[in-house]
Protein backbone atom coordinates (compact mmCIF):
# COMPACT_ATOMS: atom_id res chain seq x y z
CA UNK A 1 0.00 0.00 0.00
CA UNK A 2 1.21 3.74 -0.87
CA UNK A 3 1.79 5.95 1.57
CA UNK A 4 0.57 9.72 -0.12
CA UNK A 5 2.51 12.62 1.20
CA UNK A 6 4.09 16.21 -0.28
CA UNK A 7 7.61 17.03 -0.54
CA UNK A 8 8.33 20.30 -1.55
CA UNK A 9 5.10 20.51 -3.71
CA UNK A 10 2.26 22.95 -3.49
CA UNK A 11 -0.57 21.18 -3.63
CA UNK A 12 -4.40 22.93 -4.42
CA UNK A 13 -6.33 21.87 -1.50
CA UNK A 14 -9.62 23.75 -2.50
CA UNK A 15 -9.76 22.83 -5.80
CA UNK A 16 -10.61 18.87 -6.93
CA UNK A 17 -9.40 16.76 -9.35
CA UNK A 18 -11.78 14.48 -11.01
CA UNK A 19 -11.25 11.13 -12.77
CA UNK A 20 -12.98 9.36 -15.07
CA UNK A 21 -11.84 5.54 -15.79
CA UNK A 22 -12.88 2.87 -17.83
CA UNK A 23 -12.53 0.67 -20.56
CA UNK A 24 -11.99 1.54 -24.81
CA UNK A 25 -15.71 2.51 -25.48
CA UNK A 26 -16.93 3.11 -22.32
CA UNK A 27 -18.27 6.57 -23.10
CA UNK A 28 -14.94 8.14 -20.63
CA UNK A 29 -15.00 11.03 -23.11
CA UNK A 30 -18.02 12.04 -23.80
CA UNK A 31 -19.23 12.15 -19.94
CA UNK A 32 -15.85 14.15 -19.62
CA UNK A 33 -17.01 16.81 -21.56
CA UNK A 34 -20.82 16.34 -20.34
CA UNK A 35 -19.73 17.04 -16.31
CA UNK A 36 -17.27 19.59 -17.38
CA UNK A 37 -19.72 21.66 -18.93
CA UNK A 38 -22.92 20.74 -16.10
CA UNK A 39 -20.50 21.46 -13.33
CA UNK A 40 -17.94 24.59 -14.95
CA UNK A 41 -14.90 22.04 -14.77
CA UNK A 42 -11.78 21.99 -16.86
CA UNK A 43 -11.78 19.10 -18.82
CA UNK A 44 -8.05 17.33 -19.31
CA UNK A 45 -7.37 14.99 -21.70
CA UNK A 46 -4.19 12.54 -22.47
CA UNK A 47 -1.74 14.70 -24.26
CA UNK A 48 -1.71 14.08 -27.51
CA UNK A 49 2.09 14.67 -28.54
CA UNK A 50 3.65 12.01 -30.87
CA UNK A 51 5.54 8.92 -28.41
CA UNK A 52 8.68 8.97 -30.12
CA UNK A 53 8.31 5.06 -29.26
CA UNK A 54 5.50 4.32 -30.83
CA UNK A 55 6.39 2.96 -34.52
CA UNK A 56 9.42 1.03 -32.87
CA UNK A 57 6.71 -0.55 -30.46
CA UNK A 58 4.56 -1.52 -32.83
CA UNK A 59 7.83 -2.90 -34.96
CA UNK A 60 9.02 -5.26 -32.15
CA UNK A 61 6.50 -4.77 -29.01
CA UNK A 62 8.49 -6.71 -26.61
CA UNK A 63 11.72 -5.10 -26.98
CA UNK A 64 10.24 -1.63 -26.71
CA UNK A 65 7.17 -2.23 -24.30
CA UNK A 66 8.95 -1.41 -21.44
CA UNK A 67 10.39 2.59 -23.51
CA UNK A 68 6.84 2.89 -24.34
CA UNK A 69 5.40 2.48 -21.05
CA UNK A 70 8.16 4.36 -18.94
CA UNK A 71 7.10 7.41 -21.60
CA UNK A 72 3.52 7.45 -20.69
CA UNK A 73 4.01 6.98 -17.45
CA UNK A 74 6.14 10.22 -17.86
CA UNK A 75 3.74 11.84 -19.46
CA UNK A 76 0.77 10.80 -17.17
CA UNK A 77 3.16 11.74 -13.99
CA UNK A 78 3.76 15.38 -15.63
CA UNK A 79 -0.08 15.92 -16.12
CA UNK A 80 -0.84 15.14 -12.54
CA UNK A 81 2.12 17.57 -11.04
CA UNK A 82 0.25 20.67 -13.19
CA UNK A 83 -3.11 19.20 -11.96
CA UNK A 84 -1.88 19.51 -8.28
CA UNK A 85 -1.13 22.74 -8.71
CA UNK A 86 -3.78 24.15 -10.59
CA UNK A 87 -6.23 26.63 -9.38
CA UNK A 88 -9.05 25.16 -11.13
CA UNK A 89 -11.18 21.83 -10.82
CA UNK A 90 -10.14 19.48 -13.33
CA UNK A 91 -12.24 16.19 -14.00
CA UNK A 92 -9.64 14.32 -16.02
CA UNK A 93 -10.04 11.94 -19.00
CA UNK A 94 -8.16 8.30 -18.22
CA UNK A 95 -5.41 8.81 -15.28
CA UNK A 96 -2.13 7.60 -14.99
CA UNK A 97 -3.84 4.68 -12.13
CA UNK A 98 -5.24 2.81 -15.35
CA UNK A 99 -2.66 3.66 -17.64
CA UNK A 100 -0.36 1.64 -14.57
CA UNK A 101 -2.62 -0.91 -13.64
CA UNK A 102 -4.59 -1.66 -16.43
CA UNK A 103 -2.24 -1.00 -19.71
CA UNK A 104 0.80 -1.58 -18.74
CA UNK A 105 0.06 -4.56 -16.37
CA UNK A 106 -1.41 -6.00 -19.55
CA UNK A 107 2.09 -5.56 -21.36
CA UNK A 108 3.82 -7.38 -19.13
CA UNK A 109 1.25 -10.41 -18.46
CA UNK A 110 1.57 -10.73 -22.39
CA UNK A 111 4.97 -11.31 -22.24
CA UNK A 112 5.87 -8.06 -23.59
CA UNK A 113 7.87 -6.94 -20.89
CA UNK A 114 10.33 -9.12 -18.45
CA UNK A 115 9.89 -9.04 -14.91
CA UNK A 116 13.03 -6.96 -13.93
CA UNK A 117 11.57 -4.61 -16.30
CA UNK A 118 8.10 -4.78 -14.85
CA UNK A 119 9.66 -4.03 -11.65
CA UNK A 120 11.63 -1.48 -12.16
CA UNK A 121 8.53 0.01 -13.96
CA UNK A 122 6.21 -0.36 -10.78
CA UNK A 123 9.04 0.78 -8.53
CA UNK A 124 9.21 4.05 -10.20
CA UNK A 125 5.63 5.07 -10.28
CA UNK A 126 5.63 3.81 -6.74
CA UNK A 127 8.46 6.77 -6.30
CA UNK A 128 6.20 9.66 -8.40
CA UNK A 129 2.83 8.54 -5.99
CA UNK A 130 4.84 9.84 -2.97
CA UNK A 131 4.44 13.00 -4.23
CA UNK A 132 0.84 13.50 -5.25
CA UNK A 133 -2.51 12.77 -4.28
CA UNK A 134 -5.49 10.39 -5.02
CA UNK A 135 -8.24 12.38 -6.88
CA UNK A 136 -11.32 13.40 -4.72
CA UNK A 137 -13.10 10.92 -7.06
CA UNK A 138 -12.93 8.40 -9.68
CA UNK A 139 -16.11 7.16 -11.71
CA UNK A 140 -15.75 4.38 -13.14
CA UNK A 141 -18.38 3.24 -15.90
CA UNK A 142 -18.09 -0.23 -16.11
CA UNK A 143 -19.28 -1.92 -19.21
CA UNK A 144 -19.85 -5.50 -20.44
CA UNK A 145 -17.87 -6.35 -23.78
CA UNK A 146 -20.97 -6.11 -25.80
CA UNK A 147 -21.86 -2.67 -25.12
CA UNK A 148 -18.25 -1.56 -25.66
CA UNK A 149 -18.04 -3.33 -29.01
CA UNK A 150 -21.32 -2.05 -30.36
CA UNK A 151 -19.66 1.97 -28.74
CA UNK A 152 -16.88 1.03 -30.87
CA UNK A 153 -18.36 0.30 -33.66
CA UNK A 154 -20.66 3.48 -33.89
CA UNK A 155 -18.12 5.79 -33.44
CA UNK A 156 -15.98 4.58 -36.59
CA UNK A 157 -12.40 5.48 -35.70
CA UNK A 158 -10.50 2.77 -38.18
CA UNK A 159 -7.69 2.31 -35.59
CA UNK A 160 -10.49 0.80 -33.11
CA UNK A 161 -11.86 -1.64 -35.73
CA UNK A 162 -9.44 -4.22 -35.34
CA UNK A 163 -9.10 -4.77 -31.46
CA UNK A 164 -10.00 -8.28 -30.56
CA UNK A 165 -12.55 -9.28 -27.95
CA UNK A 166 -10.04 -11.20 -26.09
CA UNK A 167 -8.48 -8.01 -25.60
CA UNK A 168 -11.12 -5.90 -24.35
CA UNK A 169 -12.67 -8.54 -22.15
CA UNK A 170 -8.44 -9.02 -20.74
CA UNK A 171 -8.62 -5.21 -19.57
CA UNK A 172 -12.47 -5.53 -18.63
CA UNK A 173 -11.07 -8.11 -16.03
CA UNK A 174 -7.98 -5.74 -15.15
CA UNK A 175 -10.25 -2.81 -15.07
CA UNK A 176 -12.10 -4.60 -12.44
CA UNK A 177 -9.27 -5.70 -10.21
CA UNK A 178 -7.87 -2.37 -10.47
CA UNK A 179 -11.39 -0.99 -9.19
CA UNK A 180 -11.78 -3.69 -6.35
CA UNK A 181 -8.54 -4.52 -5.30
CA UNK A 182 -5.65 -1.66 -5.79
CA UNK A 183 -7.11 1.57 -6.13
CA UNK A 184 -7.20 2.94 -2.58
CA UNK A 185 -9.34 5.96 -3.49
CA UNK A 186 -12.75 7.15 -3.45
CA UNK A 187 -14.46 5.21 -6.09
CA UNK A 188 -18.43 6.01 -8.07
CA UNK A 189 -18.78 3.25 -10.21
CA UNK A 190 -21.52 4.05 -12.46
CA UNK A 191 -23.19 0.65 -14.32
CA UNK A 192 -23.70 1.97 -18.20
CA UNK A 193 -24.89 -0.97 -20.27
CA UNK A 194 -28.53 0.00 -19.32
CA UNK A 195 -27.98 3.55 -19.78
CA UNK A 196 -27.68 6.39 -22.38
CA UNK A 197 -26.22 9.49 -20.58
CA UNK A 198 -25.13 11.29 -23.56
CA UNK A 199 -28.95 10.98 -24.79
CA UNK A 200 -31.37 10.67 -21.87
CA UNK A 201 -31.65 13.63 -19.64
CA UNK A 202 -32.74 11.43 -17.06
CA UNK A 203 -29.64 9.23 -17.48
CA UNK A 204 -27.33 11.75 -17.05
CA UNK A 205 -29.33 13.10 -14.22
CA UNK A 206 -28.81 10.00 -12.19
CA UNK A 207 -24.89 10.57 -12.70
CA UNK A 208 -24.85 13.91 -11.51
CA UNK A 209 -27.24 13.38 -8.39
CA UNK A 210 -25.16 10.67 -7.43
CA UNK A 211 -21.46 12.59 -8.12
CA UNK A 212 -23.23 15.15 -5.72
CA UNK A 213 -23.97 12.83 -2.98
CA UNK A 214 -20.34 12.21 -2.96
CA UNK A 215 -18.59 15.63 -3.00
CA UNK A 216 -21.22 17.93 -1.94
CA UNK A 217 -22.76 15.69 0.52
CA UNK A 218 -26.03 15.94 -1.18
CA UNK A 219 -28.61 13.44 -2.26
CA UNK A 220 -31.62 13.23 -4.22
CA UNK A 221 -35.01 13.16 -3.00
Amino acid sequence: MFRFFSLNLHINTKYMHIAIAGNIGSGKTTLTNMLAKHYGWTPQFEAVDYNPYLDDYYDDIPRWSFNLEVYFLKQRFRDLLSIAQSDKTIIQDRSIFEGVYVFAENNYAMGNMSERDFQTYMELFESMMTIVRYPQLMIYLRATVPHLVQNIQKRGRDYEQSIQLEYLSNLNSRYEEFITQKYKGQVLTIEVDQIDFEHHPADFRSITDRIDAHLFGLFSG
